[in-house]
């Protein structure tokens, strides 16, 4: 294992984790986030067409994420977290200087991208260098701090929009968004990148944290090196490297699942919580203080980070038991005060999702960790999108409460397997049990 903590030179540590910080906040600074639908209505968009752009939204990150990750390890992954939010400032850009559903589309495209230039890049660049400072066992922690920057971003511009819509309208909001953006790219221009060549590279010795949350062991130093650990490789054989890595080695396929089924269910509801709330009877002027204890919840999950660390197997799967639990009773309360079982919920799924992430880097080898990462990326794309359909048709037939806390049965069904694969496997679908009972490293 790499030497840590006494070797450490903290200044660089430091420097790493403010930029992150501040990256993370001004990134999410958008002061168009909780008024774009509102816009969009005010241009005169049905709510079918609405929908459609979310669609188009959710295929750009699609699209993009894969590709994207692979130029990040071939090219740079500190010009990639430059490049994002200049694509999504130009993207914001168009909507306000010519606002209609083709500027809009256009804009989802470049905002899509621009998120998938991200996914990725910043974590594979995080750990490298926590890695290099020999202070990957901080990852989790930082991480998590990361999120709760963007969470606090997020909570500002709620603040800030109405005053700035007031003074300026939908133009002057857009312009703050745009500097906001082109404030992140300054910051990141600011990050470490040292880029070993692979030959050189010393693999990492996973860390305990991150393996036991689903309770793997420790990995073998006689494993074989995978077929991403020679030499530099092109565009098309680090995409290629990062695929194979993912299909032909267990653990790594295992950590990406968990990481899309973690994040992508909780990343859908989200969406919905203002219907929940307005189903509790409360007016639409009350809605944005129940989803701001919400926010709070997530805040908090992510500050949790270094006690989720020390989490086991049947901890973490615990820890996915609450998340299912508290979302459905939060939802089927029909009552203000069930959003305070929801805060609960979004902050253990918070927690839930950083410690996943944790794991998938400490699995990952070779030269193709943004490629590796972005795969998780896409496949949380997709279950959100699956998500969004089937939520759509349980709501339409039972309500939204019920679709949302059977949309959170997910979480349970997953504790359960992580729980019982090894005194049960013949409990659960044999392609379930396999994807994510991690193989031996």
């Amino acid at each position: 294992m790499i030497p840590i903590a006494s070797r450490v030179p903290d200044p660089a540590v430091r420097r790493l984790t403010a930029t992150l910080y501040a990256y993370a906040f001004l990134s999410d600074l958008v002061l168009l986030y909780p008024l774009y639908v509102v816009f969009f209505a005010d241009t005169g968009l049905s709510v079918g067409q609405i929908a459609s752009l979310f669609v188009i939204w959710s295929a750009a990150g699609i699209l993009f994420e894969v590709p994207s990750g692979a130029w990040a390890d071939v090219l740079s992954r500190r010009l990639l977290l430059c490049l994002a939010p200049l694509v999504a400032a130009a993207g914001f850009a168009l909507w306000v200087l010519v606002p209609s559903y083709p500027a809009f589309a256009v804009g989802f495209l470049l905002w899509g991208a621009g998120g998938a230039l991200v996914s990725g890049a910043l974590e594979a660049l995080v750990w490298t260098e926590l890695d290099r400072l020999g202070a990957v066992d901080r990852y989790a922690r930082v991480l998590g701090r990361a999120r709760t920057a963007g969470v606090l971003g997020v909570v500002v511009s709620g603040v800030l929009a109405g005053p700035v819509l007031a003074v300026g309208g939908y133009p002057l909001v857009g312009a703050a968004s745009v500097l906001a953006c082109l404030l992140a790219t300054t910051v990141a221009t600011r990050f470490p990148e040292h880029c070993a060549p692979a030959a050189v590279r010393v693999p990492v010795a996973e860390p305990a944290m991150a393996a036991r949350p689903v309770g793997a062991a420790p990995p073998r130093q006689d494993e074989p090196a995978s077929p991403d650990d020679d030499g530099d490789l092109g565009w098309w054989d680090t995409l290629r490297a990062g695929v194979s890595q993912v299909r032909t080695r267990p653990p790594v396929r295992a950590a990406v699942l968990l990481v899309a089924v973690v994040a992508a269910d909780w990343g859908a509801l989200d969406e919905y919580t203002p219907l929940l709330a307005l189903d509790t009877g409360v007016g639409a002027r009350a809605v944005p203080l129940l989803l701001l204890l919400l926010w709070a919840g997530v805040t908090v999950g992510g500050l949790l980070a270094p006690v989720g660390e020390r989490l086991g197997s049947r901890g973490y799967a615990a820890l996915l038991g609450l998340v299912g639990v508290a979302l459905a009773g939060g939802a089927l309360l029909r009552h203000p005060a069930g959003f305070v079982l929801l805060a609960v919920a979004f902050g253990a799924a918070q927690l839930a999702t950083v410690l996943a992430d944790a794991r998938l880097q400490a699995r990952i080898t070779g030269t193709s960790r943004a490629t590796v990462t972005s795969l998780a990326g896409m496949a949380t794309d997709v279950l959100i999108i699956v998500t969004y359909a089937g939520y759509g048709l349980l709501a339409t037939a039972a309500g939204n409460a019920v679709a949302f806390a059977l949309t959170a049965g997910a979480y349970l069904v997953v504790a359960l397997v992580l729980l019982t694969r090894r005194r049960r496997r013949t409990a659960v679908p044999a392609g379930v049990a396999a994807a994510l009972t991690p193989g031996p490293d």
